[in-house]
């Protein structure tokens, strides 16, 4: 039998204020859950639609915009969900579409928008379409659905080309036919259980354009776009030359990657999107070499929102986050789109612990670090991310200042590319833990039957519940910042800032009357006191018009 939405709530003051605010994705906060590790509602271990919807209330007094959902649809699981094998369903580790209709329509009375992952580069092997084209052998028209090729050599038994996984390994997988022979080889660019689809063929976008509309009568706000960068393949499928090609990601365009005719299918995304009422919007997960490339993908017939991986990546170095800055805004103008703001998410470790590192360490790392100057820097980091122009992003417990946990024993680990022998590094799981929200419990409140992965001993003293109301928490300097955020009228929306003269090692900027100032040395520096303090990282004081700002903190000023 199938799930069927129930009927609509009435309107309620919530949602007409969700439904008015105009533009409202130019200067939003934006939560990511990963709902795996959110909350678990029936004591399986696993979280669930149930538990994230029973949790709104904490996002909504938490002072976020809207609550982005990494993917829950029907899935083997493979990588996490983004192997989809049915994208109208959601798979029953999650609930329901009855669960996700009720999510929904709660996230809006309570004034909070929810945006849904799109899988749009591959499906799950388990895809009906897939198991099709297995089915039918070399020459059907199923196959023309994916990217199926003779293999080369004598007898076909080397990949159709050089490309090589994200996951590690050839992008190539050698079916065998139906006859039980050795047949054709299929491209996938992650796993092989994710077979990359043929954007060439129309009934791909036919199939994806009535995805789109599906949810967006669910009533959702908005899609993040996995990959948003592939989809497209050079014509004839080229080599590249070259091994090792994980290294030269993100430095120029490939093959497979940031092709030019991806740009076609979200301008036909766009006009969808534009027929249906309330603001929704497209964000992009495009990895490109330059961020000037990233802002094709935010032109005003295109997505949105782009996420800001140069920004993501850079150190808690002074000069290099005024580079980055200054080139995402510069990038960002000409096409009118806001610039958006990420320290974390479900992929790389978090920044807590990637901040308690040297420089240099990458995104993926397997050291603790110094916990305490991770946490003094993560959270300046912060409150520097909050003050810049555009919309903003929160990994869900980044609000708790949670470190990555670096000692999961192997055997427990889940991430698919540390069962790979090259690739990504494979310690994704250390940003997945499930998050605490009490002190005590099998699971410090994610579930009453333990948690997926095995939370660290003392996580419950950086619980929501240890937290709350604790004068100097990380919980309450996030509520804070974003309470402030919201009711400052010279914060959030905006595409500029003006640079003040600092000391080396220090940013400083102003905006209309507030002024930023992030000391990112490991000694305190003496400064002019720009205005009234509004916020504040750490303990700053202040004599005789100066202020003395500590290592490692960035303090919010404004002179109205």
């Amino acid at each position: 039998m199938s799930q069927q939405p129930s009927a609509a709530p009435a309107p309620t003051s919530a949602v007409a204020t969700v439904s008015e605010r105009h533009d409202w994705w130019r200067d939003a906060v934006i939560y990511q859950v990963y709902p795996r590790s959110f909350a678990d509602s029936n004591g399986d271990g696993m979280g669930d639609l149930e538990g994230v919807r029973t949790r709104l209330p904490y996002l909504r007094d938490l002072g976020v915009d809207a609550v982005w959902l990494s993917p829950f649809y029907a899935s083997p699981q493979a990588d996490a969900g983004y192997d989809v094998a049915d994208y109208r369903a959601v798979d029953p580790m999650f609930g329901t579409l009855l669960d996700a209709d009720a999510l929904i329509r709660d996230a809006h009375a309570l004034g909070l928008r929810i945006i849904v992952d799109l899988v749009p580069n591959h499906s799950s092997d388990q895809y009906e379409w897939f198991k099709r084209a297995l089915a039918e052998g070399p020459g059907s028209p199923s196959r023309d659905r994916y990217h199926f090729r003779p293999g080369k050599g004598k007898n076909g038994e080397l990949p159709p080309n050089d490309w090589e996984s994200i996951f590690g390994g050839p992008a190539w997988t050698r079916v065998t036919e139906p006859d039980g022979t050795p047949g054709e080889w299929y491209l996938h660019l992650f796993a092989p259980e994710q077979p990359d689809f043929n954007w060439e063929h129309p009934a791909v976008g036919d199939e994806f354009r009535s995805i789109l509309r599906f949810w967006l009568d669910m009533g959702v706000d908005g899609f993040r776009i996995d990959v948003a960068h592939g989809m497209v393949k050079a014509e004839g499928l080229p080599d590249l030359g070259s091994h090792e090609q994980l290294k030269l990601l993100g430095n120029d365009v490939m093959p497979f990657f940031d092709q030019d005719g991806v740009h076609d299918i979200y301008r036909q995304w766009r006009r969808i999107l534009d027929e249906y009422s309330g603001e929704r919007i497209f964000v992009a997960e495009a990895w490109t070499p330059t961020v000037e490339r990233t802002a094709n993908y935010v032109r005003p017939d295109e997505l949105h929102q782009a996420f800001n991986f140069q920004y993501l990546g850079t150190h808690w170095d002074a000069e290099e986050l005024r580079t980055v800055i200054d080139r995402t805004l510069d990038a960002m103008r000409p096409v009118g789109a806001p610039a958006t703001w990420v320290l974390s998410n479900h992929d790389v470790t978090r920044h807590a612990t990637r901040f308690a590192n040297p420089a240099g360490l990458g995104t993926q790392i397997r050291l603790a670090g110094d916990r305490a100057l991770g946490l003094r820097r993560a959270r300046a980091a912060t409150l520097l991310m909050l003050a810049l122009p555009g919309s903003a992003y929160v990994y869900q417990g980044e609000e708790l200042g949670l470190p990555d946990v670096v000692d999961l024993p192997d055997e427990v680990r889940q991430d698919p590319a540390y069962f790979r022998g090259a690739g990504q590094d494979g310690f994704r799981d250390g940003c997945r833990v499930p998050i605490p929200w009490t002190r005590e419990g099998s699971s410090y409140g994610f579930g009453d039957g333990g948690s997926w992965l095995p939370q660290p001993a003392g996580w419950g003293e950086l619980s929501v519940e240890a937290q709350t109301d604790e004068p100097g928490s990380t919980l309450e300097l996030y509520r804070e910042a974003l309470a402030v955020r919201r009711s400052t009228a010279d914060l959030g929306a905006g595409d500029a800032v003006e640079w003040l003269r600092a000391p080396e090692g220090v940013v400083a900027f102003r905006r209309g009357d507030f002024v930023c100032v992030a000391n990112t040395t490991g000694e305190s520096v003496a400064l002019p006191a720009y205005g009234r303090v509004l916020l504040a990282s750490g303990e700053i004081t202040e004599t005789a018009g100066e202020a003395k700002v500590p290592a490692d903190t960035t303090v919010w000023w404004t002179r109205a």
